[in-house]
């Protein structure tokens, strides 16, 4: 996943979910922030952050994008609108195992009432898949969700229901940082989404995890990550 244009500048503040205050050349702009998950843990005053450029639209309301910031080095793309993509190219790339060389791969289809991020099929095979993007990080250790999410949680039971009706099901966790020693759920902030997750495991719903190479203008799949779903508390 590519972006066009890339500028840099510093995070100053957060007024509400969709908008962050960013100094760019020693301009404050209101910009618009890709994702509206908390990420406290990023968006902290002073930090370097990238941005897409719309400054050549005449029909958006802000100028720019947040889309990646830097933690102690590293570059966490937080761009929640990407994760589907990036997965979406790495499959017609054949670069996911027990995923490779499908017959056909569509984007954002409907099973019953949810919408589920990406459908394939292979020969015989059929199956959904439902990506979360993970930006959430302490020590090698990613983990999601980082807040509560019932649209999740709804998802996830949905997935079962494919594959009782004969349908493969896969959660993919796509981290969207490099570096990554492990992943597990985060059973403090969310033991629902958490216990669901690990549900469907039993149940026969496939779990996969990468990391992602970020760099300021791009993210694309990385490698295979190990991940504990167990309750840790």
């Amino acid at each position: 996943m590519q972006y066009d244009k890339i500028v840099q500048g510093e995070f100053i503040s957060r007024p509400n979910r969709f908008i962050a205050e960013v100094k760019i050349d020693n301009e404050i702009e209101r910009v618009h922030v890709k994702n509206t998950g908390r990420c406290k843990e990023l968006l902290i005053p002073g930090v370097n952050v990238y941005l897409e450029d719309h400054t050549d639209s005449t029909t958006r309301k802000t100028k720019y994008s947040l889309i990646t910031v830097e933690k102690s080095n590293t570059l966490i793309n937080m761009d929640s609108q990407v994760p589907n993509k990036v997965v979406y190219d790495a499959l017609i790339d054949n670069k996911i195992e027990g995923l490779t060389d499908l017959d056909l791969v569509k984007r954002e289809v409907t099973y019953k009432s949810s919408r589920f991020d990406i459908y394939f099929e292979k020969g015989d095979r059929k199956g959904f898949i439902e990506v979360k993007g993970v930006t959430l990080e302490n020590n090698g250790l990613a983990q999601f969700p980082d807040a509560p999410t019932t649209r999740g949680l709804k998802h996830i039971g949905e997935l079962v229901d494919a594959k009782n009706n004969g349908y493969e099901a896969y959660i993919f966790f796509l981290i969207q940082m490099e570096g990554i020693d492990n992943f597990k759920l985060n059973w403090i902030t969310d033991p629902d989404f958490s216990k669901g997750i690990l549900e469907a495991e039993i149940n026969g719903v496939n779990v996969s995890v990468y990391d992602s190479k970020v760099k300021i203008d791009s993210i694309e799949i990385n490698n295979n990550i190990p991940y504990d779903l167990t309750d840790y508390r």
